[in-house]
């Protein structure tokens, strides 16, 4: 009863599950829009070339308890980064379900930073699913991503996730290809804006948009929107000293409104860690 259920709510989203958003809370706020500045942990997940922006350590973790009101559709992620002298390298994992339903991600990257202006990255993901009296499956596939800086403040981005095409048992396409490119642009110090288009190759084109707001020394605000499905999002981030706390919610068109929570943990220069990007690499 329990596996229909989830199956039948499954179905209910027209491009895309729960589980296959991907995090953490900050991200989430702005609608998933930001390939173009993936600056933060979960640059791991979402467009592994970002990694090497961040020269220190940093610690990431999401958790959306109870997406649209069920228990069953709980989903976690973990991330670490670690930059070294040769590039930056990123562990993450993931799970999500329950005792009947349930998928599990680890995830390896490396991301490489070129004359402070091109970075290119890649992670290898080992993915599994269990259904319960249904056994279980594995697969690895690969995700690839690359940032350019056109100015300081001006940034084009991409990335594509299950670039080998990888699939849970006999039935395709059931792990999605996903391409992604966008812009990520910096009105002025406090403003960021962000826009990016994402093709799932077993769905139309969808447009992404972001922003963030720096309303104050501590205090971020953002929101997002995109069209297939169509999805309104907003946030707020509190940021003090190493610690990064991210709130988020979005809607769903059939299901109504969820929330996300994130934090992130950077053991680094308090300084460095809160400039913007284009400032990370000492372009002053």
């Amino acid at each position: 009863m329990w596996f229909l259920l989830i199956t039948a709510l499954f179905a209910s989203f027209q491009t895309k599950s729960i589980a296959q958003y991907n995090p953490g809370a900050k991200q989430i706020s702005m609608s998933n829009s930001d390939v173009a500045l993936s600056n933060d942990v979960f640059s791991l997940f979402n467009n592994p070339a970002g990694l090497s922006q961040m020269n220190w350590r940093e610690l990431g973790i999401y958790y959306s308890p109870s997406p649209f009101g069920f228990s069953e559709l709980a989903n976690g992620f973990f991330a670490y980064h670690e930059p070294f002298d040769f590039g930056s390298i990123g562990l993450g994992a993931m799970t999500y379900g329950f005792e009947l339903y349930r998928e599990n991600k680890i995830a390896i990257g490396f991301s490489y930073n070129y004359l402070d202006k091109f970075f290119a990255g890649a992670a290898v993901n080992l993915h599994t699913v269990s259904i319960k009296n249904y056994g279980s499956d594995n697969t690895f596939y690969l995700n690839i991503g690359g940032l350019y800086y056109l100015t300081q403040n001006f940034r084009l981005g991409f990335s594509v996730q299950n670039l080998n095409r990888a699939s849970f048992g006999n039935e395709k396409d059931n792990i999605p290809m996903v391409f992604n490119t966008g812009f990520s642009y910096e009105v002025m110090e406090e403003l960021t804006f962000n826009l990016a288009v994402e093709k799932d190759i077993r769905y139309n084109y969808s447009l992404c948009g972001g922003i963030e707001y720096n309303l104050l020394e501590y205090i971020s605000l953002r929101s997002g929107f995109s069209n297939e499905p169509s999805r309104y999002s907003a946030g707020i981030g509190i940021n003090y000293s190493y610690f990064s706390l991210d709130y988020a919610f979005f809607t769903h068109m059939d299901l109504g409104l969820t929330h996300q929570a994130g934090l992130v943990i950077s053991f680094g220069s308090e300084g460095n860690r809160n400039k913007k990007i284009g400032k990370y690499l000492g372009q002053e």
